[in-house]
């Protein structure tokens, strides 16, 4: 925030102290009414009235959860953190490096083919974080959401962030107040043309209600568009991206409120509007269209993930909720039945299998109590090596090494060991754990702070892991809870870039790139390349992640600084879009990553 606008928000504040403070005398009835939002309206317009009210939440917020609090707190983790990561070496087990502040909560994340990141959420409405901090039951405009891009080709400053605000909306909550739309606890995947489709939001109401809400983010001009809305609401629906580009959407609480999921699934774009393929076909005021099959999940967010054999794996939480969804016959078989039992918000990974797209899927946590693997492949269920414990709320990521990395994790929702709504955590949660290429785990260093429910992280183009999310942890160990930065980041270098000097990869093929076909890039140290892999961008929310996918690419030869590579089968195995491109040596360090784009209309 810029010295003027950290300027005017202490004004308010100082305006908002001065009129909770009791008049001496008898009041005068402008000063009396000045209380109430409607006249402080009259007098100052809504907006700024609007900003006071909220100024006033957050003061009060401040007082109950005071900033020395904060402060001590922060303080306590860095040191514990640096104590804990002493013993661990970078070579081995890598190291976090950089924890600064960030505009937003970050509760849905996205990775852009212009090497930015994309986080929105919602804006707050408590400053205490032993009290729910969004607007879940909130009606009206206090129920907004926002939206930041993190460029981290600009450091880590303020001036790194650039606010990309959501479309203003009129949701039908009866209030007919316009406000960002609160899009919050949305589903998301990619268009073939690297935009982000978001579907689904909250109205409001007792518990949350869905709102039928359809947008894309264009990561080329940076704005969003607005399509029609969806045929029901969704609020916590999960979506992924096929085999033909399109988006298949599913699951999430209904207009109805919680408790009502919905069970119809929908296609977006529907069939008869072209997908969207280069940076300038926009999709505006495109509808979706419903399905013959459902989907009729019990809870929320399921695990999908578009495999090699061009089927939608749907793995719900609920052990008897395994489905094979069929996009082209429109059809819905049973899975065989998942081991163990309900899960909670855990992590799902389509493993890696060399040349091909995957073909099985790894199922981990959301179960505080059961630190097993589950393995998917060939329609059966297989028991993998244990992690180290059970958590929820963790994310699983594939690095571009092929190896996994599980970062965050909770007892329970908002529940790090010690209560709810309490930010006091179980240290044991803030460590990393690794899966290196024979499965095996191991315990890592650990994060800066704690982060549960609605934290994320996912992998920078140069190979880094970025972590953020989990609005209660960085609330309770903000820096500053006055300055306008919510949120926090973290970065974490994994142990391959601290194993010597990385590959060159200087020049990659700058148009669409067709399946099964050759094509070569360019190397200043090509004869020190032993890999190539493609490793797709990841969207994430809520340790729902439907985008990952690793694939290696076949080397063809070497002539000089040229590399030959051929790249994958077919869509199937590769949905098209944006992909990373890395090269990797024979210590496993990766280049920094280049873009392609595969598929051709």
């Amino acid at each position: 925030m810029s010295r003027a606008s950290r300027s005017a928000v202490l004004s308010v504040l100082a305006l908002a102290a001065a009129l909770a403070l009791p008049a001496a005398g008898p009041p005068a009835p402008a000063r009396a009414a000045v209380h109430h939002t409607g006249d402080e309206a009259a007098v100052l317009g809504e907006d700024h009235a609007r900003t006071h009210a909220g100024l006033r939440r957050a003061a009060q917020g401040a007082q109950g959860y005071p900033q020395s609090r904060r402060t001590a707190s922060l303080a306590a983790l860095e040191e514990s953190q640096r104590r804990a990561n002493a013993g661990f070496d970078a070579a081995r087990f890598g190291r976090f490096t950089r924890f600064f502040p960030s505009p937003d909560f970050g509760v849905h994340v996205a990775l852009l083919p212009t090497g930015k990141v994309l986080l929105f959420s919602f804006e707050r409405v408590e400053a205490d974080p032993t009290k729910e901090t969004g607007p879940t039951d909130t009606v009206g405009r206090a129920n907004a959401g926002r939206a930041w891009l993190w460029d981290p080709a600009a450091g880590t400053g303020a001036r790194a962030f650039t606010n990309v605000p959501p479309p203003v909306v009129l949701v039908p909550d009866g209030t007919h107040f316009p406000r960002p739309a609160p899009f919050f606890c949305a589903g998301h995947s990619y268009l073939p043309n690297g935009m982000v489709g978001v579907f689904g939001g909250n109205v409001g109401g007792k518990g949350g209600s869905g709102a039928r809400l359809s947008f894309v983010f264009d990561p080329w001009t940076e704005k969003w568009f607005r399509n029609r809305d969806m045929a029901v609401g969704r609020w916590y629906p999960s979506v992924v991206t096929g085999a033909d580009g399109r988006q298949v959407i599913m699951s999430g609480q209904s207009e109805r409120g919680t408790g009502t999921p919905t069970p119809v699934v929908e296609r977006f774009p529907a069939l008869g509007h072209r997908v969207p393929w280069r940076p300038y076909e926009i999709p505006v005021d495109v509808p979706a269209e419903r399905l013959r099959s459902d989907a009729p999940f019990r809870n929320d967010y399921p695990h999908l993930f578009s495999l090699r054999d061009g089927m939608i794996y749907g793995l719900g939480r609920d052990a008897d909720q395994q489905w094979l969804f069929d996009p082209v016959q429109d059809v819905r078989r049973d899975l065989p039945r998942r081991p163990a039992d309900f899960r909670g918000y855990g992590s799902a990974v389509p493993l890696p299998a060399g040349f091909r797209g995957p073909d099985s899927v790894l199922v981990l946590g959301g179960d505080p109590r059961d630190p097993h693997t589950y393995r998917l492949s060939g329609g059966r269920w297989t028991a993998e090596e244990s992690r180290a414990f059970g958590r929820t709320q963790d994310g699983t990521l594939i690095l571009p090494d092929g190896t996994l990395l599980t970062v965050n994790g909770a007892l329970d929702t908002r529940d790090y060991g010690h209560g709810p709504f309490n930010p006091k955590a179980d240290p044991k949660y803030r460590q990393i754990e690794l899966r290196d290429a024979r499965g095996r785990w191991t315990l890592g260093p650990a994060q800066r702070l704690p982060r549960g429910y609605h934290s994320n992280a996912l992998i920078l183009p140069d190979g880094r892991m970025m972590v953020t999310g989990d609005e209660l942890q960085q609330i309770a160990n903000d820096p500053d809870i006055e300055d306008g930065m919510d949120g926090s980041i973290e970065l974490y270098e994994p142990a391959y870039l601290h194993r010597g000097a990385r590959p060159a990869l200087d020049r990659v093929p700058a148009g669409d790139l067709r399946y099964d076909t050759a094509f070569q890039v360019s190397s200043s140290t090509a004869k020190d390349a032993r890999r190539a892999v493609l490793l797709a961008p990841t969207t994430v929310t809520h340790s729902v992640n439907t985008s990952q996918r690793h694939l290696d690419l076949r080397m063809t030869g070497v002539q000089g600084d040229r590399i030959g590579l051929r790249t994958p089968p077919s869509a199937a195995d590769a949905p098209p879009g944006h992909y990373m491109l890395f090269l990797l040596d024979a210590k496993g360090v990766p280049s920094t990553a280049k873009w392609i784009k595969l598929g051709v209309r």
